[in-house]
């Protein structure tokens, strides 16, 4: 067995009086790409918080890379569900990349010529080196998602986190990014959070099903029996052919 990259045991999360997970049980091997699928409010995103250590859980322990979460922080990298910025802020791709040096370069001084080498380098392997100096604000959707998700490279990860990373872009673009993420899977965890379960099937190894609790699937298992019981009604599987 390989050593987990992240390990969840009898985890609860509530927010006030209403109960958002409980017991989780998760273990995700390093190198793993894992898919997380649920409906609204079933939990996606609070558990990527949690493994991210911006929240607590009430019960449980998280282990990241054997460390609690804010301890390994900076050995992963996040891509949000949306831009914590404005499309009309006044900054460049190059700088929004350069955002994540910020905790992994040097504390003063702006950034180093070692922080620029990283900022290029990962803007070439997301294909927006080319949009280096164009304002985020010219950028299609498709674009914007590769932005970030070098934004997120850019701390030199060893764990990639995604939060529907495809939401507004179209269904070519949704294959280029992911088989960007099937590349960075060579070197990375990976985990991301979709809707559409019949598209990361062709990339992921596992689906981890989250409404309030989690049950993981090997891809092959999927079928409109599990998608029913995950989201509570019938449902029909809809294949993507590429």
């Amino acid at each position: 067995m390989m050593r987990p990259a992240i390990e969840i045991q009898s985890l609860f999360f509530a927010y006030g009086e209403v109960t958002v997970l409980e017991q989780i049980d998760l273990r995700v091997p390093e190198g793993e790409f894992l898919g997380i699928v649920g409906p609204n409010a079933g939990g996606k995103s609070t558990l990527l918080k949690l493994i991210l250590g911006l929240i607590e859980p009430r019960r449980g322990t998280i282990r990241v890379l054997g460390r609690p979460p804010r301890k390994a922080r900076k050995l992963m990298g996040y891509v949000p569900q949306y831009p914590a910025f404005s499309r009309d802020f006044p900054v460049t791709v190059e700088q929004v990349v350069l955002m994540g040096r910020l905790g992994a370069g040097r504390l003063a001084g702006g950034y180093s010529h070692h922080d620029r080498e990283i900022a290029r380098r990962v803007m070439g392997e997301a294909e927006v080196l080319d949009l280096a100096r164009r304002p985020i604000g010219q950028l299609s959707g498709g674009q914007l998602q590769r932005v970030l998700v070098a934004r997120a490279l850019a701390c030199e990860p060893r764990i990639l986190l995604l939060d529907e990373p495809t939401a507004n872009i179209d269904m070519r673009m949704e294959s280029e990014l992911f088989d960007l993420l099937k590349k960075l899977n060579e070197r990375m965890t990976i985990l991301v959070v979709s809707h559409d379960i019949a598209f990361i099937s062709g990339y992921v190894q596992r689906v981890a099903c989250i409404n309030h609790t989690l049950v993981c699937h090997q891809t092959g298992e999927i079928d409109a029996q599990a998608i029913g019981e995950l989201y509570g009604g019938e449902v029909k599987m809809v294949h993507h052919h590429h």
